[in-house]
């Protein structure tokens, strides 16, 4: 890997990086981050009784529909044509850990794809059952894994 900052030029402009000649490869990519949140804000949740409706099945979507526009919020990003995009949730004790998983063939990765999910995500999470628990604490977010590319795999420690 190099040090050199990819998405600056040689008089420090910013550009978005010229990924025409590099080799279309299977990219995959894993982010993950979790919500914290009142017993009764959970247990709502989990019942299903929030006010807002089926919060777990609006937030894959907003999840899912982010990583698809990632190019659109993120200055620079590449649009990729991604083949999958999941995002799953495990109950934690005091909260709701969010998994997100972007996959493309191409020529860029797909990691900011996978952050931008698991990020709105739980925003919508967050949104869903605000009128429950205000307090609620986001957090954790971060790359998880990567596989595919000229740097290889990657896995967080």
């Amino acid at each position: 890997m190099t040090n050199k900052p990819t998405h600056l030029d040689e008089t420090g402009a910013a550009h978005m990086v010229d990924v025409g000649a590099k080799p279309a490869t299977q990219r995959r990519a894993v982010a993950g981050g979790r919500i914290t949140m009142s017993p009764s804000a959970l247990e709502a949740i989990r019942s299903g009784d929030a006010p807002k409706g089926d919060v777990l099945s609006t937030a894959r979507i907003a999840g899912i529909m982010a990583a698809k526009r990632t190019a659109d919020l993120i200055p620079l990003c590449h649009p990729l044509a991604l083949t999958s995009v999941g995002v799953d949730f495990t109950w934690e004790d005091h909260g709701i850990a969010v998994t997100a998983t972007a996959a493309t063939t191409g020529p860029t990765g797909v990691e900011m794809e996978a952050l931008t999910a698991a990020s709105v995500a739980l925003l919508t999470l967050y949104d869903m059952a605000k009128a429950l628990d205000r307090a609620m604490i986001l957090g954790d977010i971060r790359l998880l894994e990567k596989s595919g590319g000229r740097s290889g795999d990657w896995r967080a420690e």
